[in-house]
């Protein structure tokens, strides 16, 4: 008889049998708050009914086309609306399984396109466990370790983590251009250096806003020396953050961008976008997969972006975002473990630390296992596992997110 890994470790107890809106229920029909939204994927909420007509009905027209041998509509169609929701410029789609592939398929791209060697991330980023996206990622050493060598021509450059720092967010942002700078003379010079990819929140790495500063200066650096920017916008996008995309807070357009998660309400897909005239710039063949564009995920994506945008999710993600952010940091303030409560939209995180300062992963896991004995389940993220993080569906209400910040504050009164 086969059984699962042991290497997989699970974030709660709960085996669910089913879920529905911002509900999952296991097995013996206890009723938990989904706080987690399968990191970030159920933007919809669970089994969202016109999500589920539009998976059946494709189910029952075709289920695998295979998008380099045929065409089918819920891909074609899905690339169209899209245009309805991308910047402009970015009007070429090519689609995945993955947010590991997206992120591969943008490196390739950008090394394609400008005939350059490097790639610049960025300290604390999560782009994935495949060995390309891995060498990428430095959210934690699970995911390097123990692999290596990965892939070459990466180099890494300072994350603006204010609080991590100490300082003012302007301090941590002219410190982290400044580092920037130097690499770019030093050891990944800029005529060298094809992409900079980054987060515009990092996910794994801590759930911390990319400054609007930081992403502006990226994008004058990217202009000036020929590199291409690519948002990283697995988690941050289809309204996390109380934008469509997390960039949009900035004011500026990425060259490439790359989605999942939340794309398809639970299906597998990914995609990255970019100007028609970059993504020529792809080799021949460079470009395809099994599996990727598959139909029933293509509909489920289309019936996401109707539900999105019928039921003003991306607003209500701002809104409810506001209420939870604000929740949340009354509960600090008369907790002193909890260090720091930040965020944008439905991304929410809360650092635990020590009196000293230092990171406290045994009170966050503390409080995460609570949270989860009471009902509410999260998931906890950081470099030292310190900060606990709340991602709702795009779907929870004014009175869901209340219920979960008093959840919370039972489950930090330990």
């Amino acid at each position: 008889m086969a059984s699962l890994s042991p290497v997989l470790q699970q974030a709660t107890p709960v085996q669910v049998a089913h879920g529905e809106g911002v509900h999952l229920y296991d097995t013996e029909g206890r009723r938990y708050l989904d706080f987690t939204a399968g990191i970030g994927v159920t933007s919809t909420g669970h089994c969202h009914p016109r999500v589920v007509a539009a998976a059946q009905e494709q189910v029952a027209t075709l289920i695998h086309g295979q998008y380099t041998t045929v065409m089918h509509q819920p891909l074609l169609q899905l690339a169209e609306r899209l245009g309805d929701v991308l910047p402009p410029q970015l009007d070429n789609v090519f689609f995945l399984n993955s947010g590991s592939e997206a992120v591969e398929a943008a490196v390739r791209l950008a090394r394609h396109a400008t005939g350059r060697p490097l790639v610049i991330a960025f300290d604390g980023g999560f782009h994935g466990r495949t060995m390309g996206a891995a060498a990428l990622t430095s959210s934690g050493a699970k995911i390097r370790s123990g692999i290596g060598p990965l892939m070459g021509g990466v180099a890494f450059a300072p994350f603006p983590y204010a609080f991590r720092y100490g300082w003012s967010e302007e301090e941590a942002v002219a410190f982290a251009l400044r580092e920037l700078d130097r690499l770019l003379i030093t050891t990944a010079p800029a005529p060298d250096v094809a992409a900079f990819v980054i987060e515009p929140v990092l996910g794994e790495g801590g759930y911390v806003p990319t400054p609007p500063a930081f992403l502006q200066g990226l994008r004058e650096r990217a202009d000036a020396h020929g590199i291409l920017l690519v948002a990283d916008e697995v988690q941050t996008g289809f309204g996390r953050t109380g934008r469509f995309w997390g960039h949009e807070h900035a004011g500026i357009t990425p060259d490439v961008l790359i989605t999942a998660k939340g794309l398809a309400s639970g299906f597998p897909l990914s995609g990255i976008a970019a100007p028609a005239a970059l993504m020529a710039k792809a080799r021949p063949g460079s470009q395809g997969g099994t599996y990727g564009g598959n139909a029933v995920a293509c509909a489920a994506a289309l019936a996401t972006l109707d539900v999105i945008e019928e039921e003003g999710l991306v607003a209500n993600a701002a809104e409810q975002g506001v209420r939870l952010l604000e929740g949340l940091r009354k509960i600090a303030a008369d907790h002193p473990g909890i260090a720091d409560v930040r965020g944008l939209g439905l991304m929410v995180g809360n650092e635990f630390c020590t009196p000293d300062g230092a990171p406290d992963p045994a009170a966050a896991q503390a409080a995460h296992a609570r949270a989860a004995e009471l009902g509410l389940l999260l998931l906890t993220c950081g470099a030292h596992g310190n900060v606990v993080r709340m991602i709702p569906p795009l779907i929870v209400t004014a009175d869901q997110v209340d219920e979960a910040v008093q959840l919370w504050r039972g489950a930090v009164a330990i």
